[in-house]
């Protein structure tokens, strides 16, 4: 798939969102919303492959919002980078249950390494970067492999579109090369 075409995806686990599990928190229910139409204003874009790496949480949000948009468009398509083998091994059973649901359905699958290792997940979300021209994030600020991420979407010049955990009801921000050289 062309990457000028990709968009891929970064963001927090239940633990770092401000509502945890509690999907049906108002807060969850406006970034779910507001990813749906960042979604559909990215195919509206020419965006029609997306690259998803299946962690619990936002990850989740994303490609369900991806599968919502492929019915109503069936030329996009969702690709599940997965870190290791046995992602979800240790996971809670209704989450297996939907990791297994959400890959089943994808497009594609690509493996980034047989074995887990400290650095896998870092591995996936480099493939990731590497394959996309834009990537949604849904980051709160703190260190660790959202941050890492959007770093490396930064050093690839990827164009950024970041969703405020605060008022998750409001399009993202676009970041684009040019707004990032800018920066202090």
């Amino acid at each position: 798939m062309d990457s000028l075409q990709t968009c891929c995806f970064t963001g927090h686990r239940p633990e770092k969102l401000p509502w945890g599990g509690q999907e049906e928190h108002p807060h969850c229910v406006a970034l779910k919303e507001s990813l749906n139409a960042q979604l559909e204003q990215l195919y509206q874009k020419g965006y029609r492959h997306f690259i998803c790496g299946m962690a619990r949480g936002a990850d989740f949000y994303f490609a369900e919002a991806v599968l919502s948009l492929r019915e109503t468009h069936p030329e996009v398509t969702l690709e599940a980078a997965l870190p290791c083998l046995g992602q979800a091994n240790k996971w809670s059973e209704p989450d297996r249950l939907r990791w297994h649901r959400l890959v089943d359905a994808c497009d594609a699958t690509t493996l980034v390494q047989e074995h887990y290792d400290r650095y896998c997940m870092l591995r996936r979300d480099r493939y990731m970067v590497d394959h996309a021209s834009a990537i949604l994030a849904v980051f709160n600020g703190t260190r660790g492999g959202t941050q890492y991420t959007l770093n490396y979407a930064m050093d690839r010049q990827l164009d950024i579109y970041l969703f405020d955990l605060n008022h998750p009801q409001n399009p993202p921000t676009h970041l684009t090369q040019s707004f990032l050289q800018k920066s202090p």
